[in-house]
C-alpha cells in the first residue's frame, strides 16, 4: 500500500469484518494468508446500494435522485440519461 500505510490492526479488523460477512475468505500458508473474494463486484454493488437505499433514503429512489441532483449538480442531460436508463431497466 502507498504511504501513509494504515496500521496493521486497522487492516486486520477490516479483513475480519469482510470475512465474517461472507464477502471474502482466505487460505493459510504457514504464517501467511492469501485473501480472495467470495462474491462478484456486481453482487457487492447490489448489496451496497440496497443497504444505502434502506439506511439513507428510506428505499426512495426519488430521494436518491434528488440528493444526487443537489449534491453533484447534475445537468438536465444527465437527468434525462438516468430517466432513460430507468425506463429501459423497467422493460
Amino acid at each position: 500500500m502507498q504511504e501513509p500505510k494504515p496500521a496493521y490492526n486497522t487492516v486486520s479488523t477490516v479483513i475480519r469484518v469482510l470475512e465474517g460477512k461472507g464477502f471474502i475468505d482466505h487460505k493459510a500458508y504457514g504464517n501467511s494468508h492469501v485473501y480472495f473474494a467470495l462474491i462478484s463486484e456486481d453482487e457487492y454493488k447490489k448489496f451496497t446500494l440496497d443497504k444505502m437505499m434502506n439506511n439513507y433514503f428510506s428505499n426512495s429512489y426519488q430521494s436518491l435522485v434528488s440528493f444526487l441532483v443537489q449534491e453533484k449538480n447534475l445537468s438536465l442531460q444527465e437527468l434525462e440519461e438516468i430517466t432513460k436508463l430507468a425506463e429501459k431497466l423497467k422493460s
